[in-house]
């Protein structure tokens, strides 16, 4: 093979990402600033100690731990 076999798709590539990014700008929603803001918001929002399947699971892991002990103890 000689360097003319080989194709140079550089050029598709970018064509590719730039068909990429006007269809991106098109689909976004007029105020995309305010809307990413409210994702990241919603995204930072401190979790609780126990949320609600945090607190099932610990009280399975307990309820079997509790249930080992006392087959041990007797």
């Amino acid at each position: 093979m000689n360097s003319n076999d080989h194709l140079d798709i550089r050029t598709r590539v970018r064509e590719y990402g730039a068909r990429r990014l006007v269809i991106a700008r098109l689909s976004a929603p007029t105020d995309w600033e305010s809307e990413l803001r409210a994702a990241l918001a919603a995204h930072r929002e401190p979790a609780t100690i126990f949320s609600g399947n945090d607190f099932r699971l610990f009280l399975q892991s307990f309820a079997i731990f509790f249930t080992a002990a006392m087959m041990f103890l007797l």
